[in-house]
């Protein structure tokens, strides 16, 4: 009887270890990316190669407005969704109960009632706090809601990857993009430690197609009915003088390329890169990516979260990582006053990237991202004062600081980034 129970017990524990494993498994092999010769960012070439390598093609004539913290985020995205008269797209990781998130769930229920076509795609692991009642109050309304990826056994393997994008887009031709999930967290204008600090972006002009596209792309995932007609892509007049794409990334589609994409960046900088990042835990070829542009003679800048941060064991896999950084001469200056939740690299104050995309192995190769990637000076430009901003609400560390730091903070750093292929 005893041999029963010890095969038994066996079994079950291989069960559970294949589990596991399936679920942390990314279904990629990581590739060691090489990049020689990448262009300047004030290079045709370089237009021509992220219109082409990246995809899709950049699309001039954009006008983007930048929207900081939940003040401004909030109040622009439910007025664009009162206003809506055909159709409403949203998609988002976190979507959690509370003051804002009654507030999205009526004013989505209200355009639905009144005859507005309104599609809700919801990270079923980022949206597990949204309580009941909201979601029927959507459902009730006429609200499309789905969940992506829940739980089921016979794809396990496919748990561990989720949507992480942060879409809205109304009537086709308003679109909302950037690093703010449906959350308490994220209301105010980061002046306290319960106020998050992030940025998000209002689109306008020929890219809010792109925008719309990259959220059909997972609604079929999930829903039978194309999101085709009129109403979801209309034509799109030219309307300001931004230049942008809409860049997604996802392991079905190759779980390197968000990866790429920083890579490619970082390997273009002349002058000055400068990164803004809530979950900074780069790979060993980032690292050498940012420490051969600082021999290069590039200014490298970085602002992470400090110590207010939702996830501890990211900041200590984090912190464990810069020695090499240091060493070379990157500024890396932790945010002092809240959680710093913002996605933003800019390069030659030309050419940005932000969006939804962290500087980690789980937006690299496990989730689904979605980034705005704009060539343009001016919005590079303010980007920068808005870096600038920040750091001076943060704190530098030095390399003598970080080399002396104790040797049980040393050693907890080190074992928290043995997860680093999870954060």
């Amino acid at each position: 009887m005893t041999s029963i129970w010890i095969a038994l017990a066996s079994s079950v524990l291989t069960l559970l270890t294949f589990i596991i494993l399936q679920n942390l498994a990314s279904g990629e092999q990581k590739l060691a990316f090489r990049i020689d010769g990448a262009p300047r960012v004030d290079e045709p070439r370089f237009f021509r190669l992220v219109s082409h390598l990246l995809g899709p093609p950049l699309a001039t004539e954009n006008r983007i407005r930048t929207l900081r913290n939940g003040d401004e985020i909030f109040p622009a995205m439910l007025a664009a969704i009162r206003q809506a008269s055909r159709t409403i797209t949203f998609e988002t990781y976190i979507y959690w109960s509370g003051e804002i998130g009654r507030e999205f769930a009526a004013a989505l229920s209200e355009r639905a009632r009144s005859g507005v076509k309104v599609h809700v795609l919801l990270d079923w692991v980022g949206s597990a706090k949204l309580d009941q009642t909201s979601l029927d109050e959507m459902v009730e309304s006429g609200v499309e809601v789905e969940r992506y990826r829940p739980l089921r056994w016979y794809h396990l393997n496919r748990m561990n990857c989720r949507t992480h994008r942060k879409i809205l887009v109304v009537d086709g031709r308003i679109g909302f993009i950037g690093g703010v999930g449906i959350a308490d967290q994220w209301r105010g204008d980061a002046q306290s430690s319960d106020q998050w600090r992030d940025t998000h972006f209002l689109l306008e002009g020929p890219v809010v197609a792109q925008l719309q596209s990259a959220f059909t792309d997972n609604w079929n995932k999930t829903h039978p009915g194309v999101l085709h007609q009129e109403d979801y892509f209309p034509e799109l007049d030219p309307i300001g003088r931004v230049t942008a794409q809409v860049f997604k990334s996802s392991p079905r589609e190759g779980a390197s390329s968000a990866r790429l994409l920083y890579l490619l960046s970082i390997a273009s900088a002349r002058t000055r890169i400068l990164i803004a990042n809530s979950y900074f835990v780069p790979d060993e070829d980032c690292i050498e990516a940012l420490v051969q542009a600082r021999h290069r003679g590039v200014q490298v800048e970085i602002i992470v979260p400090g110590r207010h941060i939702d996830t501890a064991v990211t900041r200590r896999a984090s912190r464990a990582l810069w020695g090499k950084l240091l060493e070379a001469g990157v500024s890396i200056h932790e945010f002092q006053p809240t959680m710093f939740h913002c996605k933003i690299l800019v390069v030659d104050d030309r050419w940005t990237s932000v969006g939804s995309t962290n500087f980690d192995n789980r937006s690299f190769r496990l989730n689904d991202e979605a980034n705005l990637n704009v060539l343009d000076v001016d919005f590079a430009e303010e980007q920068a004062r808005h870096f600038a901003a920040d750091k001076a609400r943060s704190r530098r560390i030095t390399w003598d600081e970080w080399k002396h730091r104790p040797l049980l903070t040393k050693f907890t750093e080190r074992c928290a980034s043995l997860l680093r292929s999870q954060i």
